[in-house]
């Protein structure tokens, strides 16, 4: 398990953006936790254009918290 810290992608908005919230997605915000091989969309206007897939513990200066729910 990763260990993912604020300003990471695992606790930003725009992290697996492009779907609903699942339960694995609440569950890494809520734990600060994630499996070492996921990797999803971000979801970021600035990177739109780029169809980036992170890891959780990426990150970049457009970070957003995330609210958990």
């Amino acid at each position: 398990m990763l260990q993912i810290r604020e300003g990471q992608c695992g606790l930003c908005m725009h992290f697996g953006e492009s779907h609903q919230p699942d339960t694995k997605l609440i569950q890494i915000r809520q734990t600060h936790q994630a499996p070492e091989d996921l990797l999803d969309d971000c979801g970021h206007p600035r990177h739109a254009s780029l169809h980036l897939r992170v890891t959780p513990i990426s990150g970049c200066d457009g970070f957003e918290p995330a609210r958990i729910q």
